[in-house]
């Protein structure tokens, strides 16, 4: 994950990530168990793979996986449900974006993959 992203921000910057992957992760949570159709399996398992990168944003757990996914789930969306294409096409474009900038300090992948501060023991 450090490959990735260089620094873990903080900060109001790091505020504003966190503001941004919770709006995002709520949104597609809730479209994720409120989209799919009884009848198809492909819709089903769609959906529950847009609810479960939903959590992951929420969490701030491999963000870089969720967002590519959620950004994947959005734009099949796009085209099955052409009735509100719009709302798929924010939620993937800012999917994209937390995914590419990262997830900010307050986030499960800043504790497990951010830079560890080593303290030497003095003598």
């Amino acid at each position: 994950m450090q490959r990735l992203f260089s620094t873990f921000a903080d900060g109001w910057p790091g505020v504003g990530l966190l503001l941004q992957r919770l709006l995002i992760g709520a949104a597609l949570f809730f479209r994720g168990i409120t989209s799919g159709k009884a009848d198809d399996l492909a819709s089903i398992v769609v959906s529950l793979v847009g609810a479960a990168s939903g959590v992951l944003f929420l969490l701030g757990l491999w963000t870089p996986v969720a967002g590519t996914l959620a950004a994947i789930v959005q734009v099949w969306m796009i085209f099955s449900h052409p009735r509100d294409p719009w709302t798929s096409v924010v939620l993937a474009t800012l999917a994209t974006t937390v995914a590419m900038i990262g997830p900010g300090c307050w986030s499960i992948d800043a504790r497990l993959f951010g830079r560890k501060h080593m303290e030497i023991p003095r003598r």
